[in-house]
């Protein structure tokens, strides 16, 4: 079987939770015989002209055709249909001859994959790791740090949100009390409505050619629901590989009280919630450590926002990043990890990784991380966006007797990497199986 894995981006240079799940499943199926080439989007340059460089390279033995974007005169739909890739894409289909594509996502890399496989008679899967397809800042985070519960029924709702990442709307927006939105809606907002509405029904359409789609979470399968019929919805569990992490030591249990964050430095993924409930904690016996890992280079202002906040506390550490091959040594330090995101996560792997090592979790109460943290059973839940109820569950683990022991003993381990993949790939049989065979046509 030869697979093509499409996805945003790809290590070493980006290490996200699809990046890193894009290459695990890479690596296991060509470790199980089978062929499988990954195609990224590794550089953007609005200084190019438009058009597709691509590189091929070898990551870890993984087949990579790394994608070098020139977007100078590139179309308005680039973002989301991303024709240059499409058109490349078909190319290398038509040479390589695939018997299945896997999308994963759809960021950057576009939905354009999908018409070409499907117009070539390639089955596709693709598998939602975030709500691109729903919303074009991928998170339903609105810029007031708000969710969206569901998509705005008017897309120019969206256009006007996208329109505050300008400082200037922001401030206007919050300055007026949401005045200042309905006003742009109704003297501007007819082009953003209708870009926006064509962005929703070119993705309603690629998603509909897709021959099965995947979500790791039943909240992220709900929140699709209206937009992929049952018969073509499936929620798969992530697995990750149990060993080594099953072998980490039991949590140290001592003073002081030892938590992290893994993850991305970035503002959807509340880090700064964790420092502001520590300065809200109030002192005990014992303290408190705090270690954030992480890549502090990718969103600068947002790190910065963070060493602000943290000024000459001794209590907490920006660690920076590790090899994702030390995470069972960086857990061995830690009592608890805490998750703190203020978007609906949908299967985050340092949770997986957190319980396959036996360490309890801290999580915001919503999305996908509240199903895979059981409150009081295995971790804890709070409030999302509440740095003061983080600060309390914090307190609880720092003080209350026994709490911490009977979380730690709540842990089970979660789906193995083998057991994820062993079903995946019966997916990929049957997917394949089923579909009505087509000859590519050769190349030109």
């Amino acid at each position: 079987m030869k697979v093509l894995l499409a996805v945003h981006h790809f290590p070493p240079r980006y290490s996200a939770g699809a990046e890193l799940y894009t290459f695990r499943l890479a690596r296991w199926l060509l470790e199980h015989g089978h062929e499988a080439e990954v195609v990224c989007i590794e550089t953007l340059d609005e200084e190019r002209p438009v058009g597709v460089e691509a590189i091929q390279d070898t990551y870890e033995e993984v087949p990579v055709w790394r994608l070098h974007l020139g977007l100078r005169n590139a179309p308005s739909n680039w973002s989301y249909a991303n024709p240059m890739v499409a058109a490349w894409v078909a190319a290398y289909m038509r040479t390589a001859r695939p018997d299945l594509v896997h999308l994963q996502s759809g960021y950057l890399i576009g939905a354009g994959v999908l018409e070409v496989a499907h117009q070539l008679g390639v089955p596709s899967i693709v598998t939602l790791h975030d709500y691109w397809f729903l919303c074009p800042r991928i998170t339903l985070l609105r810029s007031d740090g708000k969710v969206c519960t569901t998509p705005p029924t008017d897309p120019a709702e969206c256009a006007w949100c996208l329109q505050q990442d300008q400082r200037r709307y922001r401030l206007t927006e919050q300055l007026s009390g949401g005045a200042a939105g309905r006003t742009w809606i109704a003297l501007n907002g007819e082009a953003g409505r209708n870009e926006q509405a064509a962005r929703r029904a070119y993705l309603r359409k690629a998603l509909g050619l897709a021959n099965l789609v995947i979500a790791p979470s039943q909240f992220l399968a709900g929140m699709f629901r209206d937009l992929v019929e049952p018969a073509r919805l499936q929620v798969v569990r992530l697995g990750v590989k149990l060993e080594p992490l099953r072998q980490t030591p039991p949590p140290p249990q001592g003073n002081p009280l030892q938590l992290a964050y893994i993850g991305q430095i970035a503002q959807h993924k509340g880090v700064h919630l964790i420092i502001e409930a520590l300065r809200l904690l109030p002192q005990g016996e014992r303290t408190v450590q705090l270690q954030v890992y992480g890549n502090l280079d990718q969103h600068p202002t947002y790190t910065q926002r963070l060493r602000n906040l943290i000024g000459k506390d001794p209590r907490i550490t920006l660690a920076g990043r590790f090899a994702n091959g030390r995470i069972a040594e960086v857990l061995a330090t830690v009592d608890a990890l805490i998750v703190p995101s203020i978007w609906y996560e949908n299967s985050p792997l340092t949770i997986l990784e957190a319980q396959s090592a036996g360490r309890p979790v801290v999580a915001s109460a919503f999305g996908g991380m509240a199903e895979l943290v059981q409150d009081e059973v295995d971790g804890l839940h709070f409030r999302p966006g509440e740095a003061k109820d983080l600060a309390r569950q914090i307190k609880r683990l720092r003080d209350e007797p026994g709490l911490l022991a009977r979380l730690v003993a709540g842990v089970r381990p979660p789906t193995s990497i083998d057991e994820e993949l062993d079903c995946l790939l019966a997916t990929y049989t049957r997917i394949i199986a089923q579909h009505q065979p087509r000859l590519l046509p050769e190349a030109a």
